[in-house]
């Protein structure tokens, strides 16, 4: 076998090269570590963004809680200040009735709808009763009908179109009444604004009202009106 021998030169370049690699090698693996602190300190830089990101979702997530049970606390406020209105406003709607109905019952409104209209007669002469005052309409026999509709429920009551109050007086000087100072002559007609139904049922129950203007020898009518007006007592 025939030696190779290694000349000087050889040896130089194999270890020109040999430092070469070494100093790529090593290169290669500076640049790795140094790509691997790169990232971590990205990594190190992404997570701190992304902790104050959390941090800051968590307050604003507070902040919106507290103003969610604020505005809950408003909502309350508002519904409770809404419901204190609405009874005012029936309180106020209550009165405001009320006074209509004090207005109507003293005679100091105008009227309107249905009722009954009765008219009172006196009775036909009969000579043979010595007594003229037996069959005349006496103020006790308006009474006792103006009563009967005001227990039944009538809203306004009148004499021959003349509103009635609780002042008003009747008084019966012979074949006329006077009314809270005006005179009337017979036949004495009363409205009464109010049910027809109830009305006529009360003043025609058997032994009631009209029996006993009708044994009084009274002539008596009663009528239902669909709708009548009573106008307000004068000057009022």
């Amino acid at each position: 076998m025939k030696k190779i021998k290694v000349k000087g030169k050889h040896f130089i370049l194999s270890l020109v090269c040999l430092i070469l690699g070494f100093m790529i090698a090593f290169s290669y693996h500076l640049t790795k570590i140094e790509n691997q602190n790169e990232n971590f300190d990205r990594s190190g830089k992404q997570y701190e963004k992304t902790l104050v990101l959390r941090n800051q979702l968590i307050a604003q997530e507070e902040t919106n809680r507290k103003l969610q049970k604020e505005l809950h606390q408003k909502q309350d406020k508002v519904l409770k200040n809404e419901k204190d209105l609405a009874k005012e406003a029936q309180v106020f709607l209550n009165q405001a009735d009320d006074t209509e109905k004090y207005r109507m019952f003293l005679g100091k409104v105008k009227v309107k709808g249905k009722g009954v209209k009765i008219t009172l007669s006196d009775g036909a002469y009969d000579p043979k009763e010595v007594n003229i005052n037996n069959y005349l309409v006496h103020e006790h026999h308006v009474f006792k009908v103006v009563n009967e509709l005001y227990i039944s429920g009538a809203a306004a009551v009148a004499i021959n179109g003349q509103r009635l109050t609780s002042h008003s007086y009747i008084v019966c000087n012979g074949p006329v009444i006077t009314v809270d100072g005006v005179q009337y002559p017979a036949p004495f007609i009363i409205t009464a604004i109010g049910d027809p139904d109830v009305l006529a049922a009360s003043i025609n129950l058997t032994g009631g009202i009209k029996d006993q203007l009708v044994n009084d020898n009274l002539v008596f009518t009663l009528e239902k009106i669909n709708e009548m007006v009573l106008n307000p007592i004068l000057g009022s």
